[in-house]
């Protein structure tokens, strides 16, 4: 199983799907092991494009995924908001039935009939904490990033869980 676990896809009524990059129980330990020196409070971040606002090394390095994602995938996430949250709601992890979360995915996806004139924008959520805990190395941490952020641009593309799990046995050879 990889760094998402094995997400699930869930309609929610409205033609809007909620995806999840989650993480089993076991691998989402509480917020009393973070690495030293880390912390799972963080300050408010009013306005993202504030030039005073502190430097995020967390949301730099969703940026940079986002930013290494091929021209032809990044070109059509213009309508889809990416915003970094500290922690998942209980509202999100009962909306997928997970445990924990790295990741939601929550839109009309590419390929669904409609979805240019779909209500309601898309929109990709990276959670800090979960990834913070569960990575306790820069370089881990940037690729557990990386790797959720396009697990979560893949659900917007309208690729499933279980498409994403069979692509991740076969690049690894199982």
């Amino acid at each position: 199983m990889g760094a998402h676990g094995a997400g699930t896809r869930r309609g929610t009524g409205s033609g809007v799907t909620v995806d999840n990059a989650s993480m089993p129980p076991d691998t989402d330990p509480s917020a009393e092991a973070l690495p030293a020196g880390a912390s799972d409070s963080v300050d408010a971040y009013d306005d993202p494009f504030d030039p005073f606002e502190p430097f995020d090394p967390f949301e730099s390095m969703v940026f940079a995924a986002l930013d290494s994602l091929p021209d032809v995938f990044r070109e059509r996430l213009g309508s889809v908001a990416v915003v970094v949250e500290d922690e998942p709601s209980p509202y999100q992890l009962d909306a997928v039935g997970a445990h924990g979360l790295l990741g939601l995915y929550t839109g009309v996806p590419r390929t669904a009939w409609g979805a240019d004139g779909a209500p309601l924008a898309s929109k990709i959520t990276i959670f800090r904490g979960p990834h913070l805990r569960q990575f306790r190395d820069p370089d881990s941490l940037a690729r557990g990033v990386a790797d959720t952020v396009r697990h979560e641009v893949a659900h917007h593309f309208g690729i499933s869980d279980a498409r994403l799990n069979e692509l991740a046995r076969e690049r690894h050879g199982h």
